[in-house]
């Protein structure tokens, strides 16, 4: 089970989220909707019987953790104009990194993906970053990467 906490997501996060949630509702009905196998009356308990109960299991449990996501999401939004030259939450950071120039969105935890630039606000970069504004330089004590903020924008629909 997925641990109770706020699940920061964007727009575009929250429904792929809700569309897994209906997706697999659909797939728990059309399983319990059909003819189900039935138990042998036998020390034998029929494999398509196991295997259905065990589908249902694993079914149940995705759907409790997307109940709880959908429960605690909160949607990123852009902060007000004069609190936009701070990193925080869907914000996309330019940083000079010991001479090389990154590009980072910072974005929650389930939307997180490195190889498309999306980092998490709980990774060790996103925690840094957060609150810092353009020139502002900050080090990750555990790589001695040095992070220089060469630009912040927000576009968040």
């Amino acid at each position: 089970m997925i641990e109770e906490k706020n699940f920061y997501l964007t727009r575009e996060g929250l429904k792929k989220i809700k569309r897994e949630y209906e997706e697999l509702k659909q797939m728990k009905l059309s399983k319990t909707k059909g003819e189900a196998p039935v138990i042998l009356h036998s020390e034998d308990v029929n494999p398509e019987y196991l295997a259905l109960q065990e589908d249902l299991g694993l079914l149940d449990i995705k759907l409790a953790d997307l109940e709880v996501i959908l429960k605690n999401a909160k949607l990123i939004k852009a902060p007000a104009k004069t609190m936009q030259d701070a990193v925080g939450l869907g914000a996309t950071v330019m940083v000079d990194t010991n001479g090389r120039e990154n590009e980072f969105t910072i974005v929650g935890t389930l939307e997180a993906n490195p190889s498309e630039g999306k980092i998490s606000n709980e990774s060790p970069v996103g925690k840094i970053l957060l609150g810092k504004k353009i020139g502002e330089k900050v080090a990750l004590p555990t790589n001695g990467n040095n992070y220089k903020i060469k630009k912040i924008s927000y576009n968040i629909s």
